[in-house]
């Protein structure tokens, strides 16, 4: 059965400096949902107002992107930590972002972990478990996102909160399911046509080619396409055209069906 309403989701706000802004304005027309630095991996708190303010002025839904507190690599290494140390550092991310959201007069939709954070979760039950209770003590109507069929989906099922599974536009699959890490040659899919093929075989059929071309079962609720790709801002274009074309609204969770 096709789906006839997705969200499309990226990873915005990961600049720096009190007037850079990279791709995000040219991004935001053409998504629904939109994940922001919390100035760990990536932001600052002028970073972090311009983006909540743009974000609110295309009625995009705003949610936190908590990473870990490692910039130079993006917050893309995997780092030892401990279940509380994941508790504290999610704690205290959202809470920064929900700070500017509510101070301009928005609402926080959802919490999506940044890089490593959320490669790890997706696998370790106890990192997972950590997000949950720190989005949930915090806010329970928070929605959380989450790589489809992973540890942090079943964690935020366990716990209340309503979960929304993850599908990336321009990352291959490994046959787990996880995403092929970004050390591997092919883990990013750059041609466009490619990954739109990608995010239609999931969306209409419920499952995706693997990299070594085995077909898995997978159901996504929301789209995840990278704001800080070369050509960000027109691949953002074409998903949304070829979504629309097949007569799939583009949709956040507050909106109403």
């Amino acid at each position: 059965m096709t789906h006839h309403r997705i969200d499309l989701n990226a990873d915005i706000g990961e600049s720096f400096g009190a007037y850079t802004i990279g791709n995000d304005k040219g991004i935001l027309p053409f998504i629904s949902s939109a994940n922001i630095a919390c100035g760990f991996h990536a932001g600052d708190p002028s970073i972090m107002r311009k983006t909540v303010t743009l974000a609110l002025q295309y009625n995009v839904a705003i949610g936190a992107h908590p990473g870990f507190q490692d910039m130079i690599s993006f917050g893309r290494r995997e780092m030892k930590v401990t279940p509380e140390e994941v508790y504290e550092l999610t704690l205290y991310q959202i809470g920064a972002l929900q700070a500017f959201v509510s101070a301009e007069g928005g609402t926080l939709q959802h919490v999506k972990p940044h890089g490593a954070l959320y490669n790890m979760s997706a696998k370790d039950a106890r990192l997972a478990e950590a997000i949950a209770r720190a989005i949930y003590q915090l806010n329970p109507k928070l929605r959380l996102y989450g790589l489809a069929n992973s540890k942090l989906i079943e964690a935020g099922r366990k716990i209340g909160l309503e979960t929304v599974t993850e599908i990336f536009a321009d990352r291959t699959y490994q046959r787990d399911g996880s995403l092929t890490p970004r050390s591997h040659p092919n883990a990013l899919i750059t041609n466009t046509e490619k990954a739109i093929e990608q995010v239609m075989q999931i969306i209409k059929e419920q499952q995706v080619t693997t990299i070594d071309g085995s077909t898995i079962k997978l159901q996504g609720q929301t789209v995840c396409i990278h704001g800080d790709g070369e050509n960000a801002i027109q691949f953002a274009q074409q998903v949304s055209a070829a979504l629309r074309k097949e007569k799939i609204s583009i949709q956040n969770f507050t909106q109403k069906k």
